[in-house]
């Protein structure tokens, strides 16, 4: 009972000593939900398992403990009994055939634009990350900012994730999964926010010295108050330049800052995986200015 006891304190302080955050059991959209569900379930069945399995060994404890047999007992000699071998063969066997069944189903729905908004027009954004800071582009909106995050409630949202550095993997743990974000290609992550809230979005993935700090602000609005801050941002922020972009990307830690226009035109992001630039959801503005001669595009 003591080393129980010791190993359930030692589990608990771990947990805590190593930071655990359970932001993800509080979701804030579809696609988290989707995601904590599995969660529930798994800690359901695993619990049961560890209890059923703690019983059987305290019954084996007590049933067949050394005490009640006399000092000149030998045990028979057994073949095994084939009842209790199929049992723990097949028990461990239908959990993963389950759980995988459960991952497959989950990571389509979580991969895909949440079902409740299908029909709807997503609003695109491209997140690229340096070291060590992220990057935001609305192309539909023309602005662009750093370090921070407004998302209007009720409406997908499709990430264009890539990297102006090593790997990192964006994630805004209430609002879904993390998906790595590389410096030769762009990969979309589809999320979406039910609930207006204030949360924390980071990058998941070691990238250096100063990855601890690679974290960004993040709040989703209704439609009509994200509007309003769209107007605010066009009407007090300073265009955003090649020069300026260039500065942005050097190593480091930067405060949240907000910019007119975007960097897609002059510094556009990979090709995308069918090997064509993603020109649909760029401005005018940017589309003409792209070059594909940059450092980040193929030929």
């Amino acid at each position: 009972m003591k080393t129980t006891r010791s190993i359930f304190v030692c589990f608990i302080l771990s947990a805590f000593l190593t930071g655990c955050d359970l932001v993800v059991l509080d979701p804030k959209g579809p696609q988290a939900e989707t995601q904590a569900d599995v969660i529930w379930l798994s800690i359901g069945i695993m619990s049961v398992i560890v209890l059923v399995v703690c019983a059987i060994l305290v019954y084996v404890l007590v049933k067949y403990r050394d005490s009640k047999l006399p000092k000149d007992y030998e045990p028979p000699y057994i073949e095994g009994n084939h009842i209790v071998e199929t049992i723990i063969v097949a028990v461990p066997v239908l959990i993963v055939i389950f759980f995988s069944v459960v991952t497959i189903i989950t990571n389509n729905k979580v991969e895909a634009t949440p079902e409740k908004y299908k029909g709807q027009d997503p609003l695109i954004v491209y997140a690229s990350s340096s070291n060590w800071k992220w990057h935001f582009s609305y192309p539909e909106y023309n602005i662009e900012t750093v370090n921070y995050l407004y998302l209007p409630t009720k409406r997908p949202l499709e990430f264009k994730l890539y990297s102006y550095g090593p790997i990192t993997s964006f994630w805004i743990p209430q609002l879904g999964g993390q998906k790595y974000a590389m410096s030769d290609m762009v990969t979309t992550l589809h999320l979406a926010a039910d609930d207006v809230a204030a949360m924390e979005g980071r990058n998941a993935n070691f990238s250096g010295e100063g990855f601890a700090e690679n974290t960004f602000y993040v709040e989703t609005m209704k439609q009509v108050e994200f509007k309003k801050w769209v107007r605010d941002v066009k009407g007090r922020a300073a265009p955003i330049t090649e020069k300026t972009f260039n500065k942005l990307l050097k190593p480091g830690h930067l405060g949240q800052l907000t910019y007119t226009g975007t960097h897609l035109g002059f510094s556009p992001p990979p090709m995308e995986h069918s090997g064509q630039p993603n020109d649909e959801h760029m401005s005018d503005s940017d589309a003409k200015g792209k070059h594909l001669d940059h450092p980040h595009s193929h030929e």
